[in-house]
């Protein structure tokens, strides 16, 4: 648990530039998560997530996907915060959880003092507010017969989180000599905490000044290990690895948002993933059985061979048999299944019918395995698309399921807004600009409404991938390497080498009749084979 009290204590430091602002609105992201919009100096958000594992508080500049249909509490936040003035921002201790006091009048116009308690307690994380002691409403309750100790529900007593009283401050403590566990010792300690001091004690520094540069840090040092982070207020040594050192504010906006947009993608999309891994998985259970089938079908000559054969036997006794060996043409012997209640002519005519039967499948059951082909490469496609998917992106590819009937469409509150270009990526790059689409909805977008025909089109050869397009049609080697690179890089072989890229004008392109939105035809083409600079990428791409 990096968020400890330690690094609460700083980051309440950097909280302080909001008290005296004004509270607009309450906006809510998404089951655990808040946002405050707040004017006073200048705009300003605040942002509250009582998540399990990803609980923080921070100002943030990004922009949030917010709900429309708010819950009751974000209403009730609404109605006592909004029009607030925030009055201090105070952490309990070295304790996990601190306090946001409000100034605001009640319908009345009288003066009222408020407090949202954040507490950020792993999977008891919660924000609770309080008047004079008692509790208006909580994100979490928690009813008596879950917790007799601490009753959060509408009306009742508030109690604060028990404290720690029996472990020390850490920075008023000189000496730690002999002590093995820091967590238990002092309040405010996490074990990666914990580990990192143990770690830099024994490579000779001292507590006291271990401390005293945590007490003046206002960054976080992010340190990445085997695709995991760690961070802190300090650099993590114990690591062996150069860390990223950013400011606490849009450090932990850089740690979370990803980490958190899958969440918000399953909480207010429905849960694609779930449902485009149920589509994929069934449809190869369809396709193994398709083949199958086919298999069986295309084996359908020995049907006609058994017919033929009772048919050149006339006087085998067939009635009460579920087999029976008789000779053929070539004078072998003949192993046929029989239907014991009828005769070997009544047999022969069934024999023939799984003949037809099968000549008939043959074609049927091919045309339904080229179908169910293409609906696992769709499915399989949009998988790929959504686990690089932000929200909006997310959104659209929902919009599209519920367009080929695959979703049920969510009813629309209130009037329909006006449709907006979907949320593809501009790059400005030279004097050009790149237009990457990244799923189908804004691939067809960019290729078919956004481009020129004289523009130059780039994907990925034969995987599912963008459609990348720059607005020149003589594209110099730089250029295209990199709209090559681009197009990669959303792709399905984002972690292969040596990538091969086809690119093409756009006037060679052509939609496939009655096909799904994305798809083409090219009529001629040329291919380059790249590898990804991820670093050029991410420093190209607008934020």
């Amino acid at each position: 648990m990096a968020f400890d009290g330690i690094f609460l204590h700083q980051v309440v430091r950097q909280l302080q530039p909001v008290v005296g602002m004004r509270i607009n609105k309450v906006y809510q992201i998404s089951d655990t998560e808040v946002l405050f919009s707040l004017h006073g100096r200048g705009p300003a958000q605040l942002m509250i997530s009582c998540h399990s594992r990803y609980n923080r508080i921070n100002i943030t500049a990004r922009q949030y996907p917010t709900r429309p249909d708010p819950s009751m509490f974000i209403m009730l936040l609404r109605k006592y915060l909004e029009g607030g003035t925030i009055a201090a921002i105070t952490q309990a201790g070295l304790d996990r959880y601190l306090t946001i006091d409000v100034a605001t009048r009640n319908e009345l116009g009288d003066r009222i003092a408020l407090q949202l308690y954040v507490e950020l307690m792993g999977k008891y994380a919660n924000l609770i507010l309080v008047q004079d002691g008692r509790i208006v409403d909580a994100l979490k309750r928690i009813p008596p017969f879950e917790n007799t100790r601490r009753t959060i529900q509408p009306g009742a007593v508030f109690t604060v989180t028990d404290g720690q009283p029996d472990k020390l401050d850490p920075f008023t403590v000189d000496d730690v000599s002999g002590i093995a566990d820091l967590t238990a010792r002092f309040i405010g300690f996490s074990p990666l905490l914990t580990n990192e001091i143990s770690f830099r004690m024994a490579a000779g520094q001292r507590f006291p000044d271990i401390m005293a540069f945590i007490a003046s840090s206002d960054k976080v040092y992010v340190s990445t290990v085997k695709d995991e982070d760690y961070f802190h207020c300090l650099p993590l040594t114990q690591f062996g690895v150069e860390p990223v050192c950013m400011d606490i504010n849009p450090g932990l906006d850089h740690i979370y948002f990803v980490k958190e947009e899958r969440e918000r993608i399953r909480q207010q999309t429905g849960d694609l993933f779930k449902f485009t891994r149920k589509e994929s998985k069934k449809l190869q259970s369809k396709l193994d059985k398709l083949n199958e089938s086919l298999a069986e079908a295309n084996d359908c000559a020995k049907w006609r061979t058994y017919g033929d054969t009772l048919y050149a036997n006339p006087g085998a006794a067939t009635k009460g048999l579920s087999r029976i060996q008789l000779a053929g043409y070539d004078g072998q012997p003949v192993d046929i299944p029989l239907d014991p209640k009828l005769d070997y002519r009544a047999n022969a005519q069934k024999c023939y019918q799984y003949y037809r039967k099968g000549i008939n499948g043959q074609r049927f059951i091919s045309e339904q395995i080229a179908k169910a082909s293409d609906e696992l490469h769709y499915f399989q496609q949009i998988e790929d698309q959504l686990s690089m998917a932000d929200f909006k992106d997310a959104t659209e590819i929902r919009h599209e399921l519920e367009g080929n009937g695959y979703l049920r469409a969510k009813p629309i509150r209130g009037r329909r807004s006006r449709p907006t270009e979907p949320n593809f990526i501009t790059i400005p790059y030279r004097d050009l600009k790149i237009f990457v689409g990244k799923n189908n909805i804004q691939n067809e977008y960019v290729t078919f409404h956004k481009a020129n025909r004289t523009d130059t089109w780039f994907h990925v050869k034969d995987i599912h991938g963008s459609h990348v397009v720059i607005t020149t049609d003589h594209p110099d080697e730089d250029e295209i390497r990199f709209c090559a690179m681009l197009a990669a890089y959303w792709s399905k072989a984002r972690q292969s080498s040596s990538i091969p890229v086809d690119y093409t004008l756009v006037r060679n392109l052509k939609k496939i009749p009655g096909s799904k939105v994305g798809k083409v035809i090219m009529k001629e083409y040329r291919t380059i084979y790249i590898d990804i600079d991820k670093d050029k990428i991410e420093r190209c791409i607008p934020s």
